[in-house]
């Protein structure tokens, strides 16, 4: 079967957002060109590491002499977007995700493909078929874009349940019992 590919080389917006309160809010990538608009799913720590690698990436890139990309050090102003999620239709749940540098069109490239079950009854051993996923989102953002992603994505991670001083455990809006480790 042929691995449908959701292609965004200079999108028009590419975020982070959720849908629900938090301690249960499902995160989104969200992209859109045009028309064609794809919503996948993950995890807040995917969000989490995403947003720290782009960061990374971006900072070194700064550290070339000349800085040859014109990478920003902070956020371009006019980059910033704090909307909400345009209406969001789940493509696929993300599992694995990569993360790289095409210093032909100075952008970052994020592939992600979808989560895949494990059979349990499964010998472990992959078929040809399963080697090849049946969809992959490539986004490919340049890096000002880059870096208010990474920016927005912190806030968004960020914005959830605030964490107990004491267990270090995230605290419900309806209370919050410590559960202390035994010495």
């Amino acid at each position: 079967m042929p691995t449908t590919v959701h292609e965004f080389a200079w999108p028009d917006r590419v975020v982070i957002g959720t849908i629900g309160v938090p301690g249960q809010r499902t995160f989104y990538l969200q992209v859109r060109a045009g028309k064609q608009l794809v919503s996948i799913a993950l995890e807040k720590q995917q969000s989490a590491q995403l947003a720290e690698k782009i960061d990374e990436i971006l900072d070194q890139l700064i550290t070339l002499e000349g800085n040859p990309f014109s990478v920003p050090t902070g956020t371009p102003v006019e980059l910033v977007d704090n909307d909400q999620l345009e209406t969001v239709e789940e493509q696929f749940r993300t599992g694995v995700m990569s993360l790289g540098w095409d210093p032909t069109t100075a952008q970052i490239v994020i592939e992600a493909y979808p989560l895949t079950e494990v059979d349990p009854e499964d010998d472990g051993i992959l078929d040809d078929d399963d080697a090849d996923p049946s969809e992959v989102l490539r986004v490919s953002m340049p890096v000002g874009t880059a870096r208010a992603f990474a920016k927005r994505t912190r806030e968004i991670v960020g914005a959830g349940r605030p964490l107990c001083v004491i267990c270090g455990q995230p605290i419900d809006a309806d209370g919050h019992t410590c559960t202390l480790p035994e010495a």
